[in-house]
């Protein structure tokens, strides 16, 4: 039961990393030329997953102009799945 439990957070924390990434790199495309639509429903949710991790960071982790959230995001991911798994396998 432990393993099966430890799958699924596995997979929802990943979806969550790579939603971010996505973000992150769709946010550069405007700099290249390329127009993003904010009311695609696909970027809508994309930014409604993505939202409630990085907008509670943005306080703590914006240096001037520059949004330090998401790399902040991707660690704590990263870091809360392996204790979580590491507590569920033993």
């Amino acid at each position: 039961m432990a393993e099966v439990l430890a799958l699924i957070i596995n997979f929802v924390f990943r979806l969550l990393w790579w939603a971010i990434l996505i973000r992150v790199l769709l946010s550069w495309l405007p700099m290249a030329g390329i127009r993003i639509d904010p009311y695609n429903p696909i970027i809508r949710s994309l930014y409604s997953i993505t939202d409630p991790i990085l907008e509670p960071l943005r306080k703590y982790t914006t240096v001037g102009m520059i949004d330090l959230s998401p790399i902040v995001a991707l660690i704590g991911l990263d870091f809360l799945r392996y204790m979580l798994i590491s507590i569920l396998i033993g």
